[in-house]
């Protein structure tokens, strides 16, 4: 008899504040600016957006209300002109925001034959090519009603909440994902039921309210400060390079706690595969 085949595992990943420093359909205001899509007027609402995102936690009303400043920005827009953009400014105005802490655990997730798969409540015009970008497996994002080539405004599937745990289920159902051995990263409450989801859920960044439950479930809590041009730390190029930087971090390290800077970190200790 054959041996039965072991139970695929998936590392599912929230993009905006989890993977990226900021939100990833803001990102993308000057470049949409400069193309034709937006005025100034809209770039001024866009960046009080942003800053808001950044500056607040992700509470439902808050989240409500950026989803109804991106949905009112984007209709009528030129869906190909969208991907046009995001596509030839994927470097310059992504790569620099991905957290190197998140691309490092992107790259030992890969290294242990798990699947990546990025979850974001973000369009999938830009959702996808940041997926690329970061060598995800799969990417499930809201996606916006496109008419004659043009938004039109209506939400088709707005990857949010609850969705995202049924996106998560229909995903493990289709590759034969054993979710209890899956892993999940989030930064909100909002995406409780993505953590949930999963056997073996972590916060990112976590909001206070979201960190308050971790701690109570004793979830793992990860800190993520460092934002970085985005490197494969899994290419034979940039291992070498890593492991000198290893080095470099460890002596600067030694060198805080000899002055007296405490620094905690949580880190993971993934299962092999």
């Amino acid at each position: 008899m054959a041996p039965t085949p072991s139970p695929r595992v998936a590392a599912f990943f929230d993009l905006d504040k989890t993977v990226i420093a900021r939100s990833s359909t803001l990102a993308f205001t000057r470049h949409f600016y400069d193309g034709g899509l937006l005025t100034k007027r809209a770039v001024l609402r866009s960046a009080i957006a942003q800053l808001q995102f950044l500056l607040t936690s992700a509470h439902a009303d808050q989240v409500e209300k950026l989803r109804k400043h991106v949905t009112d920005m984007c209709t009528g827009w030129d869906a190909a002109t969208v991907h046009s953009i995001v596509t030839e400014t994927l470097d310059t105005v992504v790569r620099p925001v991905i957290f190197t802490e998140a691309a490092e655990l992107i790259a030992r997730h890969k290294a242990a034959g798990h699947d990546v798969v990025l979850v974001s409540a973000s369009g999938i015009d830009m959702v996808e090519p940041i997926g690329e970008l970061l060598g995800a497996d799969l990417v499930r994002a809201s996606v916006m009603q496109v008419v004659d080539g043009k938004y039109s405004g209506e939400i088709e599937f707005y990857c949010y909440g609850e969705e995202k745990a049924n996106a998560m289920r229909e995903l493990a159902a289709e590759h034969g994902y054993d979710l209890a051995q899956c892993y999940a990263y989030s930064d909100s409450a909002t995406d409780l039921p993505m953590l949930e989801a999963a056997g073996h859920p972590a916060v990112v960044n976590p909001d206070k309210t979201l960190r308050a439950h971790a701690e109570q479930a004793g979830w793992e809590i990860l800190d993520f400060p460092n934002p970085a041009p985005y490197v494969d730390w899994s290419s034979p190029a940039t291992r070498g390079w890593t492991a000198a930087a290893a080095a470099t971090v460890g002596a600067l390290a030694a060198t805080a706690v000899a002055l007296g800077i405490s620094h905690r970190r949580h880190t993971r200790h993934l299962a092999a595969a």
